[in-house]
């Protein structure tokens, strides 16, 4: 007994000198961007041998051979040619390709990794990365701050260009393609996880999966173009981005903010956002958002609002906007108020604006609506000082059916339903539910051009 008394002081003797030595008896662990150091939160890559690679790739040069030569801090322009990825970047280096450089990883793994800051890569063409979303093969993985990729084309990729914990870079002019898979399976095009004040600009991305910033702010989205993809952008836990002069097309949904605050979506296009979930715009409990100047048009539903804005005593500014022959121009999951429509076009869509499941607050005038203009308003200008004579009031007739019944939203714009539309308006047998008043509608419609 004496014995293992002896070596359990033995044994605490040597934990205080350890302690007294180092100072702390646990490692210290990193945490993500904007909460100090960089934390590595990648999984380990795994390692292909050549022969596990495309037989495409089986006689090209490494192009991680120049790299290793090239001193930090130099430029690097290697001879038009292609050469055999992957590629890990660990120092300082523009890398300038002239756009006649190609890297291919031969469908294995990641394509390049840029691990380092101050770095400019310019001009080369990233290809055939792995399809393993276990391992999130990509094109491109920027794990730095300061870093320019610019003129990048990236295809044959499962994901294209994947930012974790990097600030300040500026992603211009490149052109980023998924690998052909079905839309669910694909890798998103550009992917931002805790990463702020980068600069996303006339960047082409297309026949992706998404475009995603998660716990990443004060990003500018601007000046891209998204087709064919799921959502354009999508932000979650994403606060004060701004979103400005893009054009998304045939995407599923264009912008869509979730417990977000904050953020500014300016100057787009969003058109053609179709099917049975085709949105415009949507927020998911999110606050403090501005929609300003945009065309939207040709969705499902132009704007979609979900318990939104959800902060209390916060708003979502909805101006200057062009509604413009959408399913339904703006749909309101729920009734919180807080929501101001103000100087908007409505024009074409075949429901101007929806709620569903308000329950009993048809009445309260929790939304503000003013200066909008209404191609479905019914009266006059006698002053002709540009305001409608009388209030514009949207009410729902028949249309409370698909509204309050999901399901039979099926039926909306029948000719069935339509008849009973009209039968309700003549001589209503139910209560009809007020949907808005617009106290000074705009009696002439605003010069605009939609740019689709």
């Amino acid at each position: 007994m004496s014995r293992l008394n002896h070596l359990a002081r033995l044994s605490l003797a040597t934990a205080l000198l350890l302690v007294l030595s180092t100072g702390n008896t646990e490692q210290q662990t990193e945490v993500p961007a904007g909460m100090g150091a960089r934390a590595n939160v990648d999984r380990p890559k795994p390692t292909f041998m050549l022969h596990e690679r495309d037989k495409r790739v089986h006689g090209l040069k490494p192009f991680q051979d120049m790299v290793d030569r090239a001193e930090p801090g130099s430029v690097l322009k290697p001879p038009p040619g292609n050469y055999a990825g992957p590629v890990t970047i660990n120092k300082q280096l523009t890398i300038d390709g002239g756009g006649k450089v190609t890297i291919d990883s031969g469908d294995r793994g990641t394509v390049m990794m840029l691990d380092a800051s101050n770095a400019v890569i310019r001009g080369i063409h990233l290809t055939g990365s792995g399809d393993s979303h276990d391992s999130d093969d990509s094109c491109l993985d920027v794990r730095g701050n300061h870093n320019t990729i610019e003129n990048v084309e990236m295809d044959n990729c499962l994901f294209g260009l994947d930012l974790k914990q990097s600030n300040n870079n500026t992603i211009r002019g490149n052109s980023i393609r998924s690998k052909d898979r079905e839309l669910g399976v694909r890798g998103d095009g550009l992917r931002l996880w805790y990463s702020n004040d980068n600069l996303i600009e006339k960047n082409q991305i297309i026949d992706s999966r998404d475009m995603v910033a998660w716990y990443s702010n004060k990003n500018v989205f601007r000046e891209n173009l998204g087709r064919r993809s799921r959502y354009s952008i999508h932000f979650m836990f994403a606060n004060d981005n701004v979103v400005e002069r893009n054009e998304f097309y045939d995407n599923a949904v264009g912008v869509y903010f979730m417990y977000t605050e904050g953020g500014v979506v300016k100057n787009n296009i969003i058109s053609h956002a179709t099917g049975a979930t085709g949105m415009g715009i949507g927020f998911k409990e999110a606050s403090g958002t501005i929609i300003e100047n945009n065309e939207i048009i040709y969705c499902g539903v132009g704007i979609g609002s979900d318990l939104s804005p959800f902060q209390p005593d916060s708003t979502i500014e909805i101006r200057g906007n062009r509604f413009a022959y959408n399913g339904v121009g703006i749909l309101f999951n729920s009734e919180t108020g807080g929501n101001n429509m103000i100087d908007n076009v409505f024009e074409g869509n075949l429901t101007q604006v929806a709620y569903g499941g308000h329950g009993d607050n048809n009445n309260s005038p929790k939304n503000v609506w003013s200066g909008n203009y209404w191609d479905d308003y019914q009266g006059f200008d006698r002053n002709a000082d540009g305001v409608g004579d009388k209030t514009h009031e949207l009410y729902a007739y028949a249309d409370q059916i698909w509204m309050e019944l999901p399901i039979a939203r099926f039926f909306r714009s029948s000719p069935v339903m339509e008849l009973l539309d009209f039968l309700e308006r003549l001589a209503p047998f139910s209560t009809p539910d007020l949907i808005l008043r617009d106290e000074k509608p705009r009696f002439v419609k605003p010069e605009r051009t939609a740019r689709s």
